[in-house]
């Protein structure tokens, strides 16, 4: 790509997108992220009880103050994401926030008791985490070359990155929605939810976990061989992703009690950290010139 004013030297394609407003984007997700906790806690009061044995929400916390904070997080998570999407020359963009502010009000109210629709609403809006990005940042880059570039550069990298990136989000958070309702199947069952381990059973359910993280672990090993090659991502994904991803699937396998599904939960979140942690691993890469 060539700038106008040096059209005779290649430039390196620049991100436009200010860091000021990409952290009031994180911090309006952050919100929005927080209120969604809150109001499932609120809601989740009388599983909890018999899943945990015990709950923040009406003990530590009012139900009143909960809603409150439930609220503050709300207005200001969606302030942000409008905010940021009138700085980006897109007001309305910040209808997203509005709408994932009030679907994760619905989903704790009445779709987390729904056969798989509370599983995959969860594992969209996660997905959705890393693609705000690429909304926000493409306005933004398409408004700076077209006025100083000679030709626009092709974003179709940052598409397949991101897009890598948000599908590890889904396949991950799918599979740990599984486990989480594995492990809460007492309580779900006492009150009628219809998770899937309610309706298809554990045995199954440990199916479709296992058959999930086994397809997050081959389209890593594919994405590698096929479009990155180098040993450093190997070895990080390797290491960091897909070792954590085999201990979750022999945890579901063979666990046996409440504890080991657990602990299978919480090194799902580890995989998850280290995944989208292979995001520095890719800045060190290429600012070293590592490749």
């Amino acid at each position: 790509m060539n700038l106008i004013q040096t059209p005779d030297a290649a430039a390196q394609m620049i991100l436009q997108l200010p860091w000021y407003d990409f952290m009031i984007l994180v911090f309006a997700t952050v919100c929005i992220t927080a209120a969604g906790y809150v109001i499932n806690d609120y809601f989740d009061i009388k599983t909890d009880l018999i899943n945990r044995g015990k709950v923040i929400v009406g003990t530590r916390i009012s139900r009143q103050k909960a809603m409150m904070w439930h609220s503050v997080f709300n207005i200001a998570g969606v302030a942000a994401g409008f905010y940021v999407s009138a700085r980006a020359g897109y007001f309305w963009m910040g209808i997203l926030f509005l709408l994932v502010s009030g679907l994760l009000y619905f989903y704790s109210a009445s779709y987390k008791r729904q056969f798989l629709v509370g599983n995959l609403i969860v594992s969209i809006l996660t997905a959705m985490v890393p693609l705000l990005v690429i909304f926000y940042e493409w306005p933004a880059i398409y408004r700076y070359y077209t006025l100083n570039a000679t030709d626009v550069p092709k974003l179709d990298f940052l598409f397949y990155w991101i897009g890598g990136f948000a599908l590890f989000a889904f396949l991950t958070t799918l599979t740990r929605e599984i486990i989480k309702d594995i492990e809460d199947f007492e309580g779900d069952m006492a009150y009628g939810r219809n998770t899937i381990p309610v309706v298809i059973g554990i045995p199954a359910s440990k199916v479709v976990s296992v058959i999930l993280l086994v397809i997050t672990v081959a389209l890593l090993y594919l994405v590698w061989f096929f479009y990155v090659h180098d040993w450093i991502t190997l070895a990080y994904m390797s290491v960091a992703v897909v070792l954590p991803l085999l201990l979750v699937i022999y945890r579901v396998a063979s666990g046996r009690n409440k504890g080991h599904i657990h602990s299978a939960s919480n090194i799902m979140k580890l995989a998850m950290l280290t995944g989208i942690l292979y995001s520095l691993v890719v800045k060190a890469i290429i600012f070293w010139n590592l490749l």
